[in-house]
């Protein structure tokens, strides 16, 4: 359980599982893309409960949605949340949370920054088709987003596959400041031989430490791991891969694994 009083300075983030984190910095708390379910789609289980429990959580400020896929998005879990912390989503996802019932969902789009306090939420596009069925592309928006105030800086990328502009946004907000990102949170996948086109969507764990030294952050934390079954690969095959890698690699120290429930402080 994260302590009862809110990081002023710093970041603190504690990694619940999948893509949900709860991240303190500038003084708020902000929790990425709630999902607190036993299962995906009733089907694919949850192997590991989450790191907090739902009823458990401190006092929120925002939550972030990066796009729409279950794992991502559960409605369920934003249900249970009190409903006047404000949601913010890219605009399409935004829009379909609200003729949902979600009234708090705010619209945030690439290029658009908000203001929460001290803490400014810079969104970007990510490389990631994030549509939740076969037949709503116009709803298939993912954003990424960089938390920044005058101290610290942590960065979350939702879901993204690795093109030469992944960094971008990063490097043209805290480069001209001459300021150092302080902490890349990065999805890590398993990429099998036989689906080729999963890396045009996701991060494997190779793509992820390329990120990582692209975005010239101080440390990182792997996500996306150890929660749910998938259809192409077990729960557990990305951090494996991800760990062997870091064996020689020359930044080995500067990831930071954690365990559902632990807490990186910086």
């Amino acid at each position: 359980m994260p302590a009862d009083s809110c990081l002023i300075q710093g970041i603190r983030v504690t990694y619940i599982g999948h893509a949900t984190l709860l991240i303190e910095i500038g003084g708020k708390r902000i929790l990425t893309d709630p999902n607190f379910d036993p299962a995906l789609a009733r089907v694919l289980r949850r192997v590991c409960p989450p790191g907090v429990e739902i009823n458990r959580l401190p006092d929120l400020d925002a939550v972030l949605i990066t796009h729409a896929h279950a794992d991502h998005l559960s409605l369920t879990s934003l249900a249970a949340l009190p409903q006047s912390v404000p949601v913010y989503a890219p605009g399409a996802v935004q829009k379909w949370l609200r003729d949902e019932g979600f009234r708090q969902a705010v619209a945030i789009n690439p290029a658009e920054i908000v203001k929460l306090g001290e803490v400014a939420i810079h969104a970007t596009d990510a490389e990631h088709r994030g549509n939740r069925y076969g037949f709503d592309s116009w709803r298939s928006a993912a954003n990424m987003y960089l938390l920044q105030t005058t101290v610290a800086s942590c960065f979350f990328a939702g879901d993204t596959g690795l093109i030469p502009t992944t960094h971008r946004m990063v490097e043209t907000t805290l480069q001209p400041a001459g300021r150092q990102l302080d902490l890349a949170l990065l999805p890590i996948g398993y990429a099998p031989w036989w689906k080729p086109r999963f890396r045009r969507g996701h991060l494997s764990s190779e793509d992820a430490l390329t990120l990582f030294q692209r975005l010239g952050a101080r440390y990182m934390i792997p996500y996306h791991w150890g929660t749910f079954h998938h259809l192409t690969s077990g729960p557990f095959d990305a951090i494996t891969e991800l760990r062997t890698s870091l064996v020689s690699h020359p930044r080995r120290e500067d990831v930071k694994v954690l365990e559902p429930g632990m807490t990186f402080t910086l």
